[in-house]
């Protein structure tokens, strides 16, 4: 069974039907014994930073959560979620996070072009970096919906997959069973939902 972490921030049921259109079941849980009977577990998020690190703080859901990725349960983080993965966000202010993937999270304004929105929202192709079997049903160039201000960086050794926009930004990140995406699966049609099933197995 795979726990969907209810913290108060995310796109929890969109999520959920992705799951169902794969046949995986899925429970919407903040109960900390759900969470840790659970196979795998999904970090969603949207929002800000610091607001998403309160939440999980409020009840001790980032002990928890860190608990079980120290227990070698698969973890998958999504868009906010998978920024608050790293060391800390520079978004207003400077936020911890949970510390689970070497890194920060910095603004993408500074590093595209002038010309370009920010946020960054569309379809972009991913670029994969060596095999990995979160990709396993997908190929290089397949594009995937970003919503994004900031982006992951100095987090070289766990990039799995950048997109281009501007500069090589980073897409998703890996680091023993702690995984990341910036983009959102449950958004990016057949490719995330093959995205998610490669999670699943």
């Amino acid at each position: 069974m795979i726990a969907i972490i209810d913290y108060g921030v995310g796109n929890l049921f969109s999520l959920k039907s992705s799951f169902n259109a794969i046949g995986q079941e899925t429970i919407v849980t903040g109960d900390p014994e759900v969470i840790r009977k659970a196979d795998k577990l999904i970090l969603p998020g949207v929002g800000a930073f610091g607001d998403a690190a309160a939440l999980l703080r409020k009840n001790g859901m980032d002990n928890l959560v860190i608990e079980q990725a120290a227990s070698g349960k698969p973890l998958l983080g999504i868009c906010l979620g998978m920024q608050l993965l790293f060391d800390y966000s520079t978004e207003y202010g400077r936020h911890e996070g949970l510390g689970l993937i070497p890194g920060s999270v910095q603004p993408v304004r500074p590093v595209v072009p002038a010309g370009y929105k920010v946020p960054h929202i569309g379809w972009n192709a991913l670029h994969l970096r060596g095999k990995n079997e979160l990709f396993r049903y997908i190929s290089e160039g397949d594009c995937v919906y970003f919503v994004h201000s900031f982006y992951a960086a100095d987090c070289g050794e766990s990039v799995i997959a950048t997109a281009e926009y501007g500069p090589e930004l980073t897409a998703a990140v890996a680091h023993k069973n702690v995984y990341g995406v910036q983009f959102h699966p449950e958004k990016s049609g057949a490719v995330g939902l093959n995205i998610l099933r490669a999670f699943c197995e």
